[in-house]
């Protein structure tokens, strides 16, 4: 990858996660409109790697531990979810699709050099000892302008964080094996 890459271009979209499916499941136990809910999703794009930060929640709010269960659980296995509803016969396919569109005009309006656009995406990062981790970053000319710290994390958080990035070791260990 080296001079021939940067690393700083390459980002993978997890906003399935991230905007569509976290935000309205909080949105619903919240009882509050999804587009007033934000919340951040770190880690990866598949199940456990999946790290909902609910302490971090934009709109101030609280959850019981059965909710903070059910939540994870549910963001989780969303997709899961998605595939039993259709009895197996497709996938959240159009809900892709919407999200890459809103994730490419977001990469656009970096690059026509907007402030603050803020977009969970799965980069190159030292956040974690992981080469690459699904953070909050701010979007700019080019490039991922910033990677945001997972800020405080409380004892529940925390150990998803161990789970998430144990899974994504081994995925992205088979992965850079096979780039190389």
């Amino acid at each position: 990858m080296g001079d021939k890459f940067d690393l700083k271009k390459l980002m993978g979209v997890t906003m399935l996660d991230a905007v569509s499916r976290a935000n309205t499941f909080v949105a619903e136990v919240m009882s509050h409109n999804p587009r007033e809910v934000v919340v951040p999703v770190v880690g990866g794009h598949a199940r456990v790697t999946i790290l909902p930060l609910l302490s971090h929640v934009k709109l101030p709010c609280s959850f019981t531990q059965k909710e903070i269960d059910y939540l994870t659980d549910r963001m989780e296995n969303g997709g899961i979810e998605v595939v039993k509803a259709k009895s197996g016969a497709g996938s959240a396919t159009l809900s892709m699709v919407d999200l890459y569109l809103k994730f490419a005009d977001a990469c656009l309006k970096g690059l026509r050099g907007d402030a603050s656009i803020v977009e969970c995406t799965f980069v190159a990062t030292h956040m974690t000892e992981l080469p690459f981790f699904a953070s909050k970053v701010r979007l700019g000319r080019c490039e991922v302008d910033e990677v945001y710290g997972l800020g405080p994390l409380n004892k529940y958080e925390r150990m998803g964080l161990e789970k998430a990035k144990e899974e994504l070791e081994g995925v992205l260990r088979k992965v850079l094996a096979l780039c190389r």
